[in-house]
């Protein structure tokens, strides 16, 4: 069964608490806080899986959680960083989040990729001793993982997409081609699934070509297979719009043509505006006053046309020649580029925080700042950046200065600690 749409929940771990401990040995009356830290959750990684050609198994599980970070113990012991879940799909997928529909990751390459990321550990009570607090008898507790809604889409990676009206010989095509061996009868919709097939051209030169189905006028709005099926054209570096120039059926090959490259351009103008090469099928049994007629047609619209017979193989070598040809000077397959978040802005009326000094460092404490603060990766400019504002909208910045902080100085916001510099 082909499913190429699938919604699923992820959900990354929670860091593990931090420990409240103090070392206890035998001639120690009062031993120093040893609280450990808590434990990393795990991510959801997501990671091609060249075996994988649908996403039939997302119908069946819909949620997926990683495990949360182990909580930290006594003498000093951390917790167990909780292993990534890893989540196999096929190549091709694109990855959106189901509530603003941006682009999170396209899964066209074999490097995995975090969608979503375990909370920190938390730090143990250890962490918070100093001079003028000895005994600290708190500790932080693990950050929330994220968790998101996913739409997942998988979009064929074929670098030659055949379109055309059902039975003008597409399957035929790409049988004769290929070792593609796609269901082939004289009637609508014998294709139900896109079907991939590798042309070999020479020695270490060869392309994908799928054949697209269901496409008939009216598709683009959901008639017949092709709202199902035109994502699959998307990454289609080159088209080849296959026509049965005979007119077997008792329908206008011109007709037909101008029909499939409205719905194409009705579904995605990008798409209708890729290189497209015609195919007029069937000339075998068309008269040739027929092929004629339709290849002036095609030509003072600017296409290329070839007159072909996929039964017979007549013209089909000239096809796959130029296909090849065009294809040498057309960029790589698309591919779609991860949409950064919207940075959240914190709600008004959070300007109350309290800032002290302790041995040097400056601690800030404000519940409101923790949202902010879980949200920084130190890793990141555009992430630190965001802290930045978030402290200088709320007058944290202008309060250290006030009180005199100075290059290299360390501030320490709920835990999160870095050197300041004006």
């Amino acid at each position: 069964m082909f499913v190429d749409k699938a919604r699923i929940s992820v959900r990354a771990g929670d860091g593990g608490n931090g420990a409240v401990s103090f070392r206890r040995e035998k001639y120690v009356a009062a031993g120093g806080p040893d609280g450990g830290d808590g434990g990393r959750g795990g991510n959801v990684v997501f990671q091609v899986d060249e075996h994988l050609s649908t996403l039939l198994d997302f119908q069946y599980r819909k949620r997926y959680t990683a495990e949360n970070g182990q909580a930290g113990g006594g003498r000093n012991c951390s917790g167990r960083n909780a292993p990534d879940l890893v989540i196999k799909v096929p190549k091709g997928t694109v990855i959106r989040e189901a509530q603003t529909g941006r682009v999170l990751a396209d899964l066209s390459t074999p490097e995995p990729v975090i969608l979503a990321r375990g909370g920190r550990g938390g730090w143990g009570n250890a962490r918070f001793a100093t001079a003028t607090r000895q005994i600290p008898r708190f500790a932080k507790p693990g950050q929330k993982g994220e968790a998101f809604d996913l739409e997942l889409e998988l979009k064929l990676l074929a670098d030659v997409g055949l379109v055309g009206f059902p039975n003008v010989g597409k399957s035929t095509l790409i049988s004769v081609v290929s070792s593609a061996k796609p269901k082939i009868a004289n009637y609508h919709f014998t294709t139900l699934v896109p079907v991939l097939g590798v042309v070999g051209i020479e020695e270490g030169k060869s392309f994908v070509m799928a054949d697209i189905p269901g496409l008939i006028e009216g598709a683009s709005d959901g008639v017949g297979l092709g709202h199902a099926f035109l994502r699959h054209v998307d990454r289609c570096r080159l088209i080849v719009h296959v026509v049965d120039v005979s007119g077997c059926e008792g329908r206008d090959p011109k007709e037909d043509f101008l029909a499939i490259n409205r719905e194409l351009e009705q579904f995605n103008q990008e798409l209708a505006a890729r290189p497209q090469l015609v195919a007029g099928n069937k000339c075998d049994i068309a008269q040739p006053e027929q092929v004629e007629d339709f290849r002036r047609f095609v030509e003072e619209k600017g296409y290329q046309f070839f007159p072909i017979s996929a039964a017979t193989r007549q013209g089909v070598k000239e096809l796959m020649g130029q296909v090849s040809r065009l294809l040498d000077t057309l960029p790589p397959i698309k591919q779609y580029e991860p949409e950064a978040a919207p940075l959240p802005e914190l709600p008004d009326g959070t300007d109350d925080f309290t800032v002290k000094v302790e041995d040097g460092v400056y601690f800030v404490e404000a519940g409101w700042l923790m949202q902010a603060v879980g949200m920084v990766d130190p890793d990141d400019y555009e992430s630190l950046q965001y802290l930045h504002r978030v402290l200088q909208g709320h007058g944290v910045l202008e309060r250290l200065e006030e009180m005199g902080i100075q290059d290299g100085d360390t501030v320490d916001i709920l835990g999160f600690q870095f050197d300041y510099v004006k």
